[in-house]
């Protein structure tokens, strides 16, 4: 074909060997300076990246040959996609491939501030003994809030449903829920003031900032449970501290951050009531090879279709 793919961010094996069995010519570069990157991109007709990479305005004036841009992911907050679009260049994602994954970390992380496994794990680790403190709460029966009822929204609320939650959501972009009969679409401020817990699954968009502030911490219930494993930037941070010290938000779970990785001295590390992860909701071995696949394959059809 004479087509020539940079995978740039570590990708499934199998994926490399299917582009290439199917022809394509894939350099495996995973190292790269933004520098490094920007001085060789021009070699190549597509680019495969996951978060770490990151393709703005100057990479994609430096490849002159460049017709494709694969996300390994969902989230497009690493790529300038208008910029590319209008050089010409084709942007896709995986977003259907780690919608399981992310739905069990949210999963996972409900039942860690429910039951206080991290808390819990951390103090015996120390030799403490903490039985007394570390009284929980039951999932089954509490109100789970989704906010963002996209692929990963619905995963969840089935699954929540299934432990005997109640499942609530809204969404700016529906006015309708997909799944209505196991959760009812209602406006955001009726989600936050009736739900128990809040599990968000939204882009970042820089130039609204946080989808949840002081505001919308003033509508939630005393003692909510929150959990984000959407975008860093979603919640503002420095509200939700003070959310959780004044007693608002009883437990918080986060897998991202406003700036990845946070700071050593990050004010929400000295919250007890938190399960922080290090961005890794597609971090299983079956999402990857799901993504790895999904972006071969947009690799290979794009490849075919442009020979």
């Amino acid at each position: 074909m004479g087509f020539r793919v940079l995978a740039s961010d570590p990708l499934d094996p199998k994926a490399i060997a299917a582009m290439r069995e199917a022809g394509v010519d894939v350099d495996e570069k995973t190292d790269l300076t933004p520098e490094q990157l920007e001085a060789e991109i021009a070699a190549y007709h597509a680019i495969v990246i996951r978060s770490a990479t990151k393709v703005r305005a100057n990479i994609i004036d430096a490849g002159t040959n460049l017709k494709l841009v694969v996300r390994a992911g969902v989230g497009l907050d690493n790529v300038d996609v208008e910029y590319a679009k209008s050089k010409g260049v084709t942007v896709r994602n995986t977003p259907a491939a780690s919608s399981n994954s992310v739905a069990e970390l949210a999963v996972g992380h409900m039942f860690s501030l429910a039951r206080h496994i991290g808390r819990g794990t951390v103090s015996t680790k120390a030799g403490a003994w903490e039985k007394k403190q570390l009284k929980g709460v039951e999932i089954a029966g509490k109100t789970l809030g989704i906010i963002g009822i996209g692929r990963i929204g619905q995963s969840l609320a089935q699954k929540a449903s299934a432990l005997g939650m109640k499942v609530l959501c809204s969404d700016a972009f529906l006015t309708e829920s997909p799944i209505p009969d196991l959760a009812p679409m209602v406006a955001q401020d009726e989600l936050l003031s009736r739900s128990d817990f809040i599990s968000l699954h939204i882009p970042f968009d820089p130039e609204v900032g946080p989808s949840i502030s002081t505001v919308q911490f003033d509508v939630m219930k005393d003692g909510v449970y929150l959990v984000n494993c959407a975008r860093g930037g979603v919640i503002d941070e420095t509200a939700l501290v003070a959310a959780m010290e004044s007693g608002k938000v009883a437990g918080a779970a986060l897998d991202v951050f406003e700036q990845e990785p946070p700071a050593s001295d990050h004010p929400l590390f000295a919250q007890k009531a938190i399960s922080l992860t290090p961005h890794i909701g597609a971090s299983t071995v079956e999402a990857q090879a799901r993504v790895g696949r999904e972006a071969a394959d947009i690799v290979i059809e794009f490849a075919r279709s442009n020979s």
